[in-house]
């Protein structure tokens, strides 16, 4: 799971209160930065260690495993 939540709220207290504004610090394209904001898809590596060295939000805050996806990993 993606929690777009807290990195919309992480954006936001760094005064990038919008999907471009993300885009810019992450040197990504407006649409991947869209999906991001919206929830639409999770981040790839490379996305997530830039989230990290923009805002210092580590990769293990913002993706989590979703709960099925934990017992598979428990087994």
């Amino acid at each position: 799971m993606y929690d777009r939540a807290l990195l919309r709220a992480i954006a936001s207290s760094n005064g990038q209160p919008h999907y471009t504004d993300l885009a810019e610090r992450l040197k990504v394209a407006p649409a991947t930065a869209w999906r991001l904001w919206t929830g639409k898809t999770a981040p790839s590596a490379r996305v997530a260690a830039a989230v990290e060295d923009a805002y210092g939000l580590p990769a293990s805050r913002l993706l989590k495993l979703a709960p099925s996806e934990q017992v598979k990993a428990a087994a």
